[in-house]
């Protein structure tokens, strides 16, 4: 009897699902008729079999805008999970201006996949929570903290250009990606957490550096193949065990420094009152209007959100712009120019000296448009949304493609072409601010964009000020979307002393 109950149970429930993925495919193909969709469609794959990772995904974004020059784009996930993407500032302000959560909610969202990682911080949460927590940790980025960065910032590039040295002096070239990501990791530790690990010392690699790279490719290879959707097939499969194995380890780099500061705050509160407050400092010591500071829980999220989105974002930024850098020899040269301008014999870029960096600061706008440090964010609609004229409706995922808004035509007609002068005088041109969003937009755009600018300038100018860069012939430069804009086989530089 107790096993005809639960068979009549599990047809029950799977009839229930059945019902409501014919109801959604309904509602799919109606909306996707006044869309424009990929080519070609599969009756059960729908689109992923045309998909094997995010390179594969925005080529087919690129192809359809440049034969339509589409503002919204659809596809589906097999024959049950559609998805909405934005590719042009019309469309996606939209969302970026709405209140509309992460992705986190539905199945096959991208931030549901990378909660176990980074927990519900800033990057996911939503609602109350988000703006809390938001509230809470602005004063982190005020200017009076910001400033005295700097000095980290220089003293970071001063071992990372040490280590380019040696490729320098021995003629060999050099990959900087992975050395660019050590160095932002060392600056994150330094300025956010006041932790000095050697990180850049200690070898070509780290550890966390490593895991949170592998981390990134687990989620999306998770988001294009829907059979690992349900948790607890995930966890089984060999990417759901080794996912599992990396996130403890991540963890256990963030408790370790969180659980230092707390004994160092414990044994002498007034050190607080000796120096200023750091982004831990706030993350232990901040209390809402209520008197209620945060939680372990939630100082964690913070901490591993602000480390992976503090160094590999910017990371991906500076070693883009390094590949700019020698791809473009005039650029190079202007920037050179600029920058021994501005400091006249000083050894190093100060905090006055950031706001005179104004081509280079072109220069970096320029990189971050033509290889978006973030590929792409997403949204879950709560409620209907209209987009170009086309009502999408409710508990629909839709992708804001940052990457192709940047590319699209339709506003920027020379897009494959790098000219950092289009961001020059700005304020004259009248450019509709959401037709260039590295850094998001609205009320959810990036806590740290001028923190991640700052180190950009300083690790820029005091590139070009001692070496010269130059691409490695017979080398591949290939983009390769992921969480972030890496490159596929690297970024290798032959490096000249000046």
């Amino acid at each position: 009897m107790i096993v005809q109950t639960v068979l009549c149970a599990a047809l029950v429930y799977l009839g229930l699902v059945l019902v409501q993925h014919i109801y959604r495919y309904k509602q799919w193909s109606r909306v996707t008729a006044q869309t424009t969709s990929f080519e070609p469609w599969h009756p059960f794959w729908g689109h992923i079999h045309l998909i094997n990772d995010m390179a594969d995904y925005f080529q087919l974004v690129f192809k359809t805008i440049d034969e339509t020059k589409a503002k919204v784009l659809s596809g589906w996930v097999m024959f049950f999970y559609p998805v909405f993407a934005t590719c042009h500032p019309d469309t996606a302000k939209v969302l970026l201006k709405s209140s509309e959560p992460k992705t986190k909610y539905n199945m096959g969202g991208a931030y549901r996949m990378i909660i176990p990682w980074l927990g519900d911080g800033l990057l996911v949460s939503d609602g109350k929570k988000w703006e809390r927590n938001r509230r809470l940790l602005t004063p982190a980025f005020h200017f009076d903290i910001l400033k005295p960065y700097v000095q980290i910032y220089n003293d970071v590039s001063h071992i990372f250009l040490n280590k380019l040295q040696k490729a320098c002096d021995s003629g060999e070239s050099i990959e900087i990606y992975s050395q660019v990501s050590l160095a932002t990791l060392d600056t994150m530790l330094r300025c956010s957490l006041s932790y000095s690990g050697q990180v850049q010392e200690k070898g070509d690699s780290h550890p966390y550096v490593q895991a949170v790279r592998r981390l990134g490719y687990l989620s999306i290879k998770r988001t294009l193949a829907p059979w690992l959707y349900p948790d607890f097939l995930f966890w089984l499969s060999s990417s759901g065990r080794e996912y599992r194995r990396l996130i403890d380890q991540v963890h256990e780099f963030a408790d370790d420094i969180i659980a230092s500061r707390r004994n160092s705050l414990e044994k002498d509160p007034n050190q607080l009152n000796k120096r200023k407050l750091d982004f831990l400092d706030i993350l232990i010591t901040a209390k809402d209007e209520n008197g209620q500071g945060l939680n372990d829980q939630d100082i964690r999220a913070e901490v591993d959100t602000f480390l992976f989105e503090g160094h590999d974002t910017t990371a991906s930024a500076i070693s883009w712009a390094i590949y700019c850098l020698a791809k473009y020899p005039e650029e190079q040269e202007k920037i050179y120019q600029e920058v021994t301008s501005v400091l006249n014999g000083r050894p190093q870029i100060t905090w006055e000296d950031l706001g005179r960096l104004k081509y280079t600061m072109m220069f970096l706008k320029e990189v971050m448009r033509m290889h978006s440090p973030v590929p792409f964010i997403s949204r879950w609609l709560t409620r209907p949304v209209v987009l170009d004229g086309v009502e999408i409706p409710a508990h629909f995922q839709v992708d804001i493609l940052i990457h192709a808004i940047n590319h699209h035509p339709d506003v920027w007609p020379d897009h494959r072409e790098f000219r950092p002068s289009r961001f020059e005088d700005e304020t004259k041109q009248e450019r509709d601010p959401y037709k260039y969003i590295p850094f998001s937009a609205g009320s959810r755009n990036c806590i740290g964009q001028n923190f991640a600018l700052n180190e950009e300038k300083v690790m820029i100018g005091s590139l070009v000020k001692r070496f010269k860069l130059e691409l490695v012939e017979g080398h591949i430069y290939q983009e390769h979307p992921e969480v972030v804009m890496r490159a596929k086989y690297g970024i290798k530089v032959n490096v000249k002393q000046r």
